[in-house]
């Protein structure tokens, strides 16, 4: 089904590459039917209306209908009540069943051929694309989208960068969350831009992580301080803590993917093509209601994102079975 929000852009009557047309500011009639259209009705039950961030410009003489569609994909976007779904929410991934699928156990092979025959290094730091629910009782969730790099430089300082970003819409306003409400901001808006000083720490998750399975066990137990041990749901969690920090190599790729074949109840899936259009295998595990989906490098057996899905609804903070709560996507 066509995305709803895709359905709107496309009704825009006067396209952004017009000749004729260029990017304004919206002129005094055009801002004062924005306002009209923003304004809450007294009759009715209460709207929320999204704050309109800098990042959103109208075009002149015809900016009435450019508010007009603007405004009604606002509140398709943020408005209605608790129990309306957030279109703004990526639909779950889709995975082709395999006739023959590949088990863990090979995919550890696999990874295991790739470190002997060199691959990647590790490195410390992060390049990470995420897609998280904001949920609440009395406000409609919404997903924002973001991308995080995170780099260390040899002295121990490292710097942090976040930016507002979707590549599955390049260059299209993406939505935010802030003080003043949900809001849209220009693609690449600097969230944050951070630099820390230098620090140095030989407690998981800033040390390296081992080469072993065994030992990268004990590692992800300590980093994610869980003292009596990981379950299923709470090693991915962990794995998701030790990507978020450091970028592996091929010989801790293959010591994740040694301890991951050993992992209770994560079975193969089938193939599939993640976020950023990467080949991968998916590997599924469901527990209290969410089905986790990890994405694995056939060749290299590398995890490359993560996937979380609510397997049923809850009313209470507007999400459906089969929602998307959060996903992340690692980059080298």
């Amino acid at each position: 089904m066509a995305d709803e929000l895709d359905l709107l852009r496309a009704a825009d009557p006067v396209p952004a590459d017009h000749p004729r047309l260029g990017d304004g500011p919206l002129d005094r009639r055009a801002e004062r039917l924005l306002a009209d259209l923003r304004r809450e009705p007294p009759a009715r039950g209460r709207v929320r209306w999204p704050h309109v961030g800098p990042g959103l410009r109208a075009r002149p003489a015809w900016a009435m209908l450019a508010a007009v569609v603007t405004a009604v994909t606002l509140t398709l976007v943020v408005g209605g009540t608790a129990t309306t779904p957030a279109l703004a929410a990526p639909r779950p991934l889709v995975v082709r069943a395999d006739a023959t699928p590949v088990s863990l156990d090979e995919l550890a092979r696999r990874a295991r051929a790739d470190a002997a025959a060199g691959g990647e290094s590790l490195r410390k730091g992060t390049h990470v694309q995420s897609w998280s629910l904001a949920m609440s009782e009395d406000k409609a969730p919404v997903t924002l989208p973001e991308e995080r790099i995170v780099r260390w430089k040899p002295d121990g300082s490292h710097s942090e960068l976040v930016v507002a970003t979707d590549p599955t819409h390049p260059g299209r306003p993406v939505l935010r969350d802030d003080a003043d409400g949900p809001r849209l901001v220009e693609d690449g808006h600097v969230v944050s831009r951070r630099t820390y000083p230098r620090s140095w720490s030989d407690a998981p998750p800033q040390s390296p992580p081992p080469r072993d399975a065994t030992r990268l066990r004990a590692w992800l137990q300590e980093a994610a301080a869980e003292p009596d041990g990981l379950g299923t749901g709470e090693l991915l969690d962990a794995v998701e803590l030790l990507l978020d920090n450091w970028t592996l190599g091929a010989r801790e790729s293959a010591a994740l993917a040694e301890l991951l074949a050993g992992t209770e109840g994560l079975r193969p899936a089938g193939r599939v093509t993640d976020r950023l259009g990467r080949p991968g295998l998916a590997y599924t595990y469901e527990e209290r209601g969410l089905a986790h989906l990890l994405i694995m490098d056939p060749r290299t057996g590398a995890v490359l994102g993560r996937e979380t899905t609510f397997t049923r609804p809850d009313p209470a903070y507007g999400v459906q079975a089969g929602d998307v709560m959060a996903y992340s996507a690692w980059m080298r």
